[in-house]
């Protein structure tokens, strides 16, 4: 697999890089990391795992409760929740270690590992490697009773997410009818939930997990369904989960998609008006549709640009004291509630404003106008060369085109010879006229 963690823990093909030795063996490794920082002193270790409803996820939890009982853990297994769930549960309980089984948004015959550090915070890049180097390597074993022991959850911690979720809403959702996409993944019972005993009148759809259909045509990925349920059922908007429930699309009552980044914006006026949007400002990463930032800024709020993934809206927010980020997939965090994107989370907060305001979702979504977007991959091509002069000049020369009303970003693949050019313009067709033109010099200047 070459280098083991990646962005989001360790994640690929279930049963071929992602095996029962390598769960077993990151977990011991991962015991061994935090005993030597000294995060176990004084106390006996205790860890929460959890997992998607992926058939490779009964293995893989099975693997990785055995590897941190080895290393003298004891182990809370709370079975099928979202990432956020045991995120939450991680801080809540007060343990040592957090473990989720996913691959969030992926097909289902991928899965991953993503651990979780005291307070239900993504463990530092340092913290990755050194699990990484210490693995598979000769350890003593406790024996007798300081051996870990392995305790069954039988939905108590389900319950407990619930409960702190509903209690993060300050309006009440009666007379709101919503649809909810589950994806057939870890939200299928506590998604429903979560918007029932928040007062709406709930319509499930894609919550009938059986191991192997898990994001297959649903959920954010797929909204279609939703889209066409929102219509049929009269309902006055729908959400979509992915298979971990980190992420939450939406739809307004006419089926139009309402994405990442017009939740955010809802959102963010929402906290500003209430004032609960720490320095008023909203953390982005430079794949959020230039439109978000316009309307931040004529909101009066201002704007942090990151790299692509939630772990670098996550540093920015902490960095400075941030209230609110997330990206346009729909991986939004809370930070007054939770330490990752929690799609449960913020399907409620989004449900409440509609019902504050008295304003449909359309109207609400309409504060940021989103730009002709277009995305243009480039592949065999070097990619680590985009500082090439010839292509530095023809991106300035695109921009002075655009003006204050576009953009041009280049993002180099971080795994494959292979460049993307998105172009946001104020129409279509000027869009991709820039982008295509932009994509013939990379593909001329790039050339392998």
């Amino acid at each position: 697999m070459g280098r083991l963690f990646g962005t989001d823990g360790v994640r690929g093909l279930a049963n071929r890089d992602v095996t029962a030795e390598v769960a077993l063996d990151a977990s011991v490794a991962a015991a061994h990391v935090l005993a030597t920082q000294g995060a176990f002193a004084g106390h006996r270790p205790r860890a929460v795992v959890g997992r998607d409803p992926r058939a490779s996820g009964e293995f893989l939890s099975a693997a990785v409760a055995a590897g941190l009982a080895s290393a003298g853990v004891d182990v809370d297994d709370v079975g099928v929740l979202p990432t956020p769930a045991v995120a939450y549960l991680t801080a809540a309980r007060g343990v040592d270690l957090g473990v989720v089984l996913s691959a969030s948004h992926n097909p289902m015959p991928d899965n991953g590992i993503k651990f979780l550090a005291r307070g239900g915070q993504k463990l530092d890049d340092d913290v990755e490697a050194a699990i990484e180097a210490r693995m598979g390597e000769a350890w003593d074993r406790p024996t007798g009773a300081a051996v870990g022991r392995i305790r069954i959850d039988a939905g108590l911690a389900g319950r407990e997410y619930v409960d702190h979720l509903v209690t993060t809403v300050g309006t009440r959702l009666e007379g709101l009818r919503i649809v909810v996409d589950c994806a057939n993944g870890a939200a299928s019972e506590v998604g429903p939930a979560a918007l029932r005993e928040a007062g709406a009148d709930v319509v499930v759809i894609n919550a009938s997990p059986d191991g192997r259909n898990i994001n297959e045509a649903c959920g954010s990925t797929h909204p279609e369904q939703l889209q066409a349920a929102v219509v049929a059922a009269r309902a006055d908007l729908g959400v979509a989960f992915d298979g971990d429930a980190d992420r939450c699309l939406a739809v307004d009552a006419q089926g139009v998609l309402v994405d990442g980044d017009q939740i955010m914006g809802i959102l963010a006026v929402a906290l500003r008006d209430r004032g609960a949007l720490p320095h008023d400002t909203l953390v982005t990463t430079v794949m959020s549709n230039l439109g978000l930032r316009i309307a931040m800024r004529e909101a009066g709020i201002a704007t942090v640009e990151t790299g692509v993934g939630d772990r670098y809206v996550l540093e920015a927010m902490r960095a400075g004291g941030y209230g609110l980020g997330g990206e346009q997939s729909g991986h939004i965090i809370l930070a007054a509630h939770a330490t990752t994107g929690d799609g449960l989370l913020t399907a409620l907060q989004l449900a409440a404003r509609v019902v504050e305001t008295g304003r449909p979702l359309a109207d609400l979504a309409a504060i940021v106008r989103r730009l002709p977007q277009i995305l243009v991959n480039v592949p065999g091509v070097d990619r680590a060369r985009t500082d090439d002069p010839v292509l530095v000049d023809a991106v300035a020369r695109a921009e002075k085109t655009l003006g204050d009303s576009g953009r041009v970003l280049l993002r180099p693949s971080g795994t494959e010879p292979l460049v993307r050019v998105m172009v946001e313009a104020g129409t279509q067709d000027e869009a991709e006229r820039i982008a295509h033109e932009l994509a013939d010099v990379v593909r001329t200047r790039l050339a392998l």
